[in-house]
């Protein structure tokens, strides 16, 4: 019961990870607003009291002010908020990614962490103190586990959690990001689908020395880590989660003009 009584807002909680740590938060006592696009976001919360689901565009400012002032009419307030939304983009290289695709990436996993922070860091504030948590990924890190846009996207959430914990700077607010590896969630779903019709589910996350991809309760664990007392000196940091693959980050190398695979 680490979180008895706070208010946490969870986005991308419609599957995988954020479905995932939105109900690992009700079940140590905290009040969550799972928020999703999808209407899959109603089954995260179905048969829980202490949670509530609601629809929503994380890389909308508009969504998100509701989505704050809903969670603080709902409950009272808000201590924490999980800014998880993201989407891939796709495998598209840089020569034949379009303005679109780029535009839409960066709307949904950069400046949707950002409105996230921007909206909740006051009602945080005035509750004396919360935390910020932000999905970044590997692929943030350096070149290899991701396509150009999403890479670029989560390298941005990175240092927007570094910019905003020194913005937040005497208001006990800590703003981390987590970078997750291989993980199997919706974003993923296609490529474990895959490998499990094709015999080849050994295959998943062999780059990394556990040998395995990762499930979205490993990265649950960490983010209520982060975002509790447990915590508290833990602020503008990058937690990677993914089972060693960034200590080496192993790729096949793309020769120009030539297909990645």
């Amino acid at each position: 019961m680490r979180f008895k009584d706070k208010v946490v807002i969870v986005t991308g909680a419609g599957s995988g990870i954020g479905r995932a740590t939105a109900r690992l938060f009700a079940e140590e006592g905290a009040n969550v607003v799972a928020a999703d696009l999808s209407e899959a976001v109603d089954e995260t919360v179905a048969g829980r009291d202490n949670m509530l689901a609601i629809r929503m565009d994380a890389g909308d400012e508009g969504d998100v002010e509701r989505l704050v002032a809903t969670a603080c009419e709902r409950f009272g307030g808000l201590d924490i908020f999980y800014a998880n939304a993201g989407i891939s983009g796709g495998a598209s290289g840089i020569f034949d990614s379009t303005v679109e695709l780029w535009t839409e990436v960066l709307r949904v996993n950069l400046v949707g962490p950002a409105l996230a922070i921007k909206h909740a860091g006051p009602r945080i504030v005035e509750r004396g103190g919360g935390a910020i948590l932000c999905t970044a990924s590997v692929a943030g890190l350096r070149s290899g586990a991701g396509g150009p846009a999403y890479s670029a996207s989560k390298a941005g959430v990175i240092n927007l959690v570094q910019t905003a914990a020194q913005q937040l700077a005497t208001s006990n607010v800590r703003v981390n990001a987590i970078c997750p590896g291989l993980i199997e969630t919706g974003m993923t779903a296609r490529a474990f689908e895959y490998a499990r019709e094709t015999g080849k589910e050994d295959k998943l996350g062999r780059l990394n020395p556990l040998r395995r991809a990762g499930a979205p309760e490993e990265i649950a664990r960490v983010a209520l880590f982060l975002a509790s007392d447990e915590a508290s000196y833990v602020n503008g940091q990058a937690w990677v989660v993914d089972g060693g693959l960034s200590s080496s980050h192993p790729v096949t190398r793309q020769e120009f003009g030539k297909p990645a695979f």
